[in-house]
């Protein structure tokens, strides 16, 4: 999978936390890909449970130890379970109080939820919080809302979906908002759809980009590139 993500030019790999458990394997990635793969740190909100402050506990620890590219997933979740709305909505305020107080971007997980966590965002306009609204899918009003708090659009293969619609709206997105993802292994783009998703398909998310833009392809890769740069600097 990484030789093939090599040989489709994508240099760098940005990988989000999920709970505790999956710390030991990102560290363990990024170790074995130095240069390439850099992991973030942060308790996404569908594993948000009883044991939610525990999991914080556990963040918060790895961040006194060393620097991460960013904290996340974190965010909110209301499409599978809205048991722990509360706890959520704590779990998110304390990422982003971290995320001030590291001075890291924050990446955002938002499903069914997209405009309640826009408006826990904008609680925090000029205290330098920056970030993503990873996987993208909303409005054209909540992609605006979201460029207008600082934030970047993370786009990834929805965007080659038929009816999906999210062509519709980031036709009238300039390229200077937008970042590219996979959601691996989650998302695949046409025509791999259905299947296991991976890094090396991102150029297929940049093609579709490119033609609805109709901008080369090239355009599209040194904008959206520069974009994630920018946010993931030190």
């Amino acid at each position: 999978m990484m030789e093939r993500a090599g040989a489709a030019g994508i240099s760098k790999i940005y990988m989000p936390a999920i709970d505790s458990a999956s710390f030991d394997d990102l560290l363990h990635t990024e170790k074995q890909f130095p240069n390439t793969c850099f992991a973030m740190v942060g308790l996404h909100p569908c594993y948000v449970k009883e044991n939610y402050q525990e999991e914080l506990d556990k963040v918060q620890a790895w961040l006194k130890q060393r620097s991460f590219a960013a904290i996340g997933e974190c965010g909110l979740d209301f499409y599978w379970d809205k048991t722990y709305v509360k706890e959520q909505n704590i779990a998110l305020e304390q990422q982003i109080a971290w995320a001030i107080e590291y001075k890291r971007p924050i990446v955002l997980h938002t499903r069914n939820a997209t405009r309640e966590t826009i408006e826990v965002v904008a609680k925090y306009r000029n205290t330098g919080l920056r970030g993503i609204f990873h996987c993208f899918g909303g409005t054209l009003q909540e992609a605006n809302d979201i460029i207008e708090l600082g934030f970047l659009l993370g786009i990834g293969g929805v965007l080659t979906y038929k009816n999906a619609g999210l062509d519709q709206v980031i036709r009238e997105i300039d390229l200077k908002h937008i970042v590219l993802e996979t959601d691996a292994p989650y998302l695949t783009p046409v025509p791999h759809r259905g299947k296991r998703n991976e890094p090396a398909y991102l150029n297929l998310v940049a093609e579709k980009l490119a033609e609805i833009k109709e901008i080369d392809l090239e355009e599209v890769a040194r904008v959206t590139s520069g974009n994630a740069e920018n946010v993931f600097k030190n």
